[in-house]
Order: structure tokens, then sequence, then C-alpha cells
């Protein structure tokens, strides 16, 4: 048993040298049971023994904080600055970020730019680097007026922001010189992740069948589809799209021509559009065809310019039953400024020709793409016919029966005319009754068909020479006499020809009570 007690004392390094021993811990003794030292019985000078030697260390470290009092507390101030360990406030932190924040808003307001709405945004802390982001912006086109309309760009760090997102559109194929009105329309691009925001949304419009090589003409027309959401808008309308008969493999194309349509409301704006065209008289499906040849027709405001124009045609004697008819032959003619044009032809037409006001009604519902006839074009053509020996009265018979002639190719008509002169020799009344005749090809209809009357000796009206196929011509030939039954009407715009089943089209998916979602 004593062998064992002062084995303990005999290693008594282990208690006068503790690597984690604090300084201020051995100030009064601390005297440890004697298990704890592997000390067993009641030996008083051991205990003695190992309370002087712990005094003797807490002293030690006592003279050595007197000596040194700036190593008492590490980090703390004692006295004055001057200490290596002293730290500023957090309130002379905050006092040096706002006179910071002020010599930005200075400069800022300098250069012109309203830092108004950068209260709260994190910006430079120094004018030289955000006299570095003014500078980049501008380089890039924009300028203060275009910030000033987004001054929040100005939070945009020009290499973990600007750089990443223009080099990425870059390598889509996004073209430089459409960069500034590319980040005029949508400047928060430069806050967007390429990884997180950007790439998903490109992969996606490829999803839509929009071709890789017309990716980078989607996004210079369309720069505000980069922050749609994935399931959003742009899925509902490519859905509504379908479900009314537009053919799948058109979206892509679709999309692509206006890709607008991605941002467009289903039960706001393209429904509405879509059950207006019906209500004048237009099928569903003949609707879906014009949105897929003409798909920037959506984006015409329906109440501040679709419906005011159809009420503009009825003004100036355009009948309702032909409304139909002069949209689907025109869809432009409700997305323009259209009164005006209508006051300007009206009046030119009834100076050139006398014509009445129901005169113009019916030339619009002929050829609606008369509102936008020029005063020149319109005038030479109707020189043209008065040269040919026509009176005022039949040229304008012949303009309000067949107002194409007034957009036809001068020189052509001048080489029909002279064939129907020289060769046919027809009286001119032929053509104030059937005066399509100008519209018709002289080399591959006019010449064959009139030569092959010649030989058989038949004497027809130029309407039943030229106002049908070439199949149905063939079999004319086939006749002994003439079927006066089988005279054509003149030829006139046919609203089956848009609705034609095509062999590609499948069942939609998009059933019509679907259509509450839409309301």
């Amino acid at each position: 048993m004593s062998i064992r007690s002062y084995f303990g004392i005999r290693k008594s390094s282990f208690l006068l040298v503790h690597p984690e021993l604090p300084a201020f811990t051995c100030w009064r003794p601390q005297l440890e049971s004697l298990s704890t030292f592997g000390i067993t019985g009641n030996h008083g000078g051991a205990i003695r023994l190992i309370a002087r030697s712990r005094y003797s260390f807490a002293d030690r470290n006592v003279d050595a904080s007197v000596r040194n009092p700036s190593t008492v507390r590490l980090g703390r101030k004692q006295g004055g600055s001057s200490s290596l360990y002293s730290r500023p406030s957090i309130l002379e932190m905050k006092n040096e970020r706002m006179a910071n924040r002020a010599k930005v808003y200075d400069f800022l307001q300098g250069i012109g730019i309203v830092p108004d709405e950068l209260d709260g945004l994190e910006l430079p802390v120094t004018v030289e680097v955000m006299r570095e982001r003014v500078d980049f912006l501008h380089n890039l086109g924009l300028t203060i007026e275009d910030i000033n309309n987004y001054p929040l760009v100005l939070g945009c760090s020009v290499k973990k922001n600007m750089i990443p997102v223009l080099d990425y559109l870059g390598k889509l194929g996004v073209r430089k010189s459409t960069f500034t009105e590319f980040l005029r329309r949508y400047p928060q691009v430069l806050h967007s992740s390429v990884v997180v925001d950007l790439a998903p949304v490109v992969k996606y419009l490829q999803g839509l069948d929009i071709k890789p090589n017309d990716i980078p003409r989607v996004l210079e027309r369309y720069p505000e589809v980069l922050g749609f959401k994935l399931e959003g808008t742009m899925s509902t309308s490519v859905a509504y799209l379908v479900g009314i008969g537009v053919s799948r493999r058109e979206i892509g194309g679709v999309l692509t021509r206006y890709p607008d349509i991605l941002g467009m409301r289903v039960g706001r704006v393209i429904k509405p559009f879509v059950e207006y065209l019906e209500s004048l008289g237009i099928p569903r499906l003949a609707v879906a065809r014009l949105i897929e040849k003409k798909p920037y027709i959506l984006g015409f405001g329906l109440e501040e310019r679709v419906k005011p124009n159809v009420e503009s045609l009825l003004e100036f004697s355009v009948r309702k039953e032909a409304l139909p008819v002069v949209v689907a032959q025109y869809p432009e003619i409700i997305g323009i400024d259209l009164k005006p044009k209508l006051l300007g032809q009206q009046s030119l037409l009834n100076s050139a020709i006398d014509s009445s006001s129901k005169d113009f009604g019916s030339i619009v519902e002929k050829m609606p793409q008369v509102v936008n006839a020029s005063n020149s074009a319109v005038t030479r053509h109707v020189d043209f016919l008065k040269s040919c020996g026509f009176f005022l009265q039949q040229v304008r018979q012949i303009v309000v029966e067949c107002p194409q002639v007034l957009a036809l190719n001068l020189d052509i008509m001048k080489l029909s005319f002279d064939y129907f002169q020289r060769e046919m020799q027809r009286p001119l009344d032929d053509l104030v009754v059937f005066p399509a005749f100008f519209t018709y090809g002289l080399e591959s209809t006019i010449k064959p068909r009139h030569k092959m009357i010649a030989r058989k000796g038949l004497q027809c009206s130029l309407s039943w020479l030229l106002n049908c196929s070439d199949e149905k011509f063939k079999e004319r030939m086939n006749y002994d006499t003439i079927d006066l039954e089988e005279m054509d009407a003149m030829p006139s715009f046919d609203m089956n020809t848009l609705m034609e089943q095509r062999s590609d089209e499948s069942a939609s998916e998009y059933e019509e009570d679907s259509d509450d979602e839409y309301a």
C-alpha cells in the first residue's frame, strides 16, 4: 500500500504540468480525492505536497499576468486603441458603410442616376466599383435613361452576374447587336443564374419543337420568356392552341414566328380572341388555321383594336355576313389603325372611279387588302383601264366586280390585254363582265385554253373558258355544246380551304369542358 501511494507522488509532473489547466483555476486549492491520483489510505503528507505544488503553479501564472496585463484576456481592449487585438465596434462599422454608400449615391446622382430605389439593395462599397458597373452597362449600349428605368441593374456584379449571362446568350447564338434592345426589354435577365434559371427555359423551348437554330431568334424577339415558369403560362397557352385545332407539328413554327404567345394568359387573351372570331362566323378550325399561318394576330388587342375595327367595317358598308370572309382573307385588317385608312381609300376611289359608299363596301369585301393600297398604284391602274378604251362607268364596274385588278402587275396586264385584242378578238364588254380575266396566267392558262376552243370552233364566255380547274376544262372539251348551267360564279375566297383535314392531325387531348380552367 505504501509503495503504491508514493508512486503517484513520484509522477508529480502529471499534476504540475497539465496542458489544459486554465490560468485562474488554481487561485484556491482544489484537493482531488485520493482515488483520483491512485493514492489510497490517509496520507496527509502527500496531500500537503500536492497542495503546495498547485499553489506554486498558480503563483507563477499570477506573476506573469501582473507583469504583462495585456495578455490577461485576449481579444478585449485594455486601455487605448493601440492594442494589436482591437476591433472596430458594430456602430463604427455601420457608420463607415453609411459613409461609403453616401459617396456611391453622390457619384450616381452626379451622372444623372436617381438612386431612390436602391435603398436596401447591396451595392459596391466603393465608387470605383460602381463606376465599373455603369461603364460596362454603357458599353452594352444602355443609357442613363435605361438605367433609371430599371436601377436595380446596378446591384448586379459585372464578373459574377453580367458577364456569365451575356456569355451564355452569346453561346446560344443571340447576336451581340441585339444585346442593347434585349436588356432594355428584359434587364432582369442579369439577375438570373445560368444553370438554375436560363438553361431550363431553353431546354423547355426545345421540347416545344422549337429548333435549336431558332432559339436565338425566339429569345431576341421575346426575351421576357426567360423569366417564365416552365409549367405556368407557357404550358397552358400551348395546350389551348392544340385544343382548338392548331396542329402539333405547327406549334414549333408558330412559337418561333410569334413567341409572345408563351406569355399570353389563355383566359384573358387567347380564349376571348378565339371566341370573338367565332362569334363573327369564322369556324373554330378556321381560326386555328389562321393562327398557324399568322400567329401574330393573337397580339391584336381585342377591346382596343379588334372590336372597334369590326365596327368601322360595318360603318363603311361592309355587310355583317361578309365579315368572316373579310377577316379570313386579310386578318391584318382587324389589327391596324383601320378607320383613317377606310376614310382615305373611300375618298380616293370616289374621286378616281366615282364609286358610291355601297361600291366601296363591296370592294372591301372582295379585296380587303385595298385598305393598304397606295394612292399612286390605284391611280395608275385606273388610268391603264381608261387607256384600254373603257368608259368611266365600265372602269367602275370592273373595279367593283374584281378589285384585284388594282393590285396586279401592270406589265402583265398589258400583255394579257394585247393578246385579248389581237388573238382572241373579243369585245371589251367581255372584260367588263369578267374582269377576272386579268388575274389568270397568260402562258399557263389563257393561251392554251383559247387555242383548244379555237380548234374545236366553240364559242364561250371568258368565265366558261377560265373559271374552272384544268381537269374540269378537259372534261368540257369533250362537250359538243356548252351548258349554261355549268357556268361558274365569279372566283371568290372559299372558307373551306382553311379547314381541310390534314393527315398528320390526331384527336386533341384538350377537352372542351376544361374551358372553365381558363374562365
